[in-house]
């Protein structure tokens, strides 16, 4: 973090950053009841993988939670607590029937349970592009942190953030998709080089009908920009070789010359043309 603090950012958001060790507010590991522990309103993470938390149920089960849950101490209710950090472990732990989980208590502001939130996520790949872009976005509104600042806090570079950030000028059918799972995070930044909503969205559905990868999606979008760069006037005298040829053979003739080298592309439209084509040129 830059040495300058921005204003919200408390000693909460600092027990996360990685390196750091503050104590907890109890000094260590409690043992707190799950109907005591309240979720995150600010948890970025709206979607969580039924099968993978019974996965982790099981595993709980077996060996217990290895690493504790983040708390902090509820502002309205006396002997409750909101969680900050751990809420896929605590879901997976209410499918293990635990009736109580360990658990840290620290201080945090409601601004420091978003940032911590965010980080957690955003750290361990929790999120799919889509909420990690909205983390991102909340980070950079709502405590005012640059692009530099979020990048040092999730262990990301700047360029990621950046790039992960843009996503959110696409349109809502193309960040659907993404939070489906029928496009990556690589074929939504290959959509950002077309410049119109309707562009983006007529591409969208190529990738879908032929399920192209993010390097087809890219060769695809370089081609739609290329078609659109006007071609530069042909000089007169090639003009003129394709008018001698169009007259000679009797069909389009196309003249393609650069550096003493090049190709001439005949067009014929049936058989017969071919064949006269073939004919005069033998002649």
């Amino acid at each position: 973090m830059s040495a300058r603090k921005r204003p919200g950012l408390g000693k909460g958001l600092e027990a996360l950053i990685p390196g750091s060790e503050p104590p907890s507010k109890k000094g260590g590991v409690e043992h707190i009841a799950i109907t005591d522990i309240h979720p995150n309103p600010r948890q970025p993470r709206t979607r969580f993988d039924r099968s993978e938390l019974v996965e982790l149920g099981a595993s709980i089960q077996e060996h217990g939670i290895i690493q504790p849950l983040i708390v902090t101490e509820s502002d309205t209710q006396t002997g409750q607590y909101v969680l900050v950090a751990g809420e896929r472990r605590l879901q997976a732990a209410k499918i293990a029937g635990l009736a109580v989980v360990p658990a840290v208590i620290r201080e945090a502001t409601e601004q420091d349970m978003l940032a911590l939130a965010l980080i957690e996520n955003v750290q361990r790949a929790d999120l799919n592009p889509v909420e990690t872009a909205t983390a991102y976005k909340q980070l950079a509104e709502e405590f005012e942190l640059s692009h530099d600042e979020i990048a040092r806090q999730v262990g990301k570079s700047r360029v990621a953030v950046s790039n992960t950030l843009r996503i959110l000028k696409l349109p809502m059918p193309v960040l659907q998709a993404i939070v489906d799972q029928k496009i990556s995070e690589g074929h939504a930044r290959a959509l950002l080089g077309l410049k119109t909503e309707a562009e983006q969205l007529s591409m969208l559905r190529k990738v879908l009908k032929n399920s192209l990868s993010v390097r087809q999606a890219e060769e695809l979008v370089r081609k739609t920009g290329e078609e659109k760069l006007p071609r530069p006037p042909k000089h007169p005298e090639i003009k003129a070789l394709e008018d001698d040829l169009r007259t000679s053979l009797g069909t389009k003739v196309t003249l393609n010359y650069k550096n003493g080298r090049g190709t001439v592309t005949i067009h014929y439209y049936s058989e017969e043309e071919l064949n006269a084509i073939i004919e005069k040129l033998s002649e």
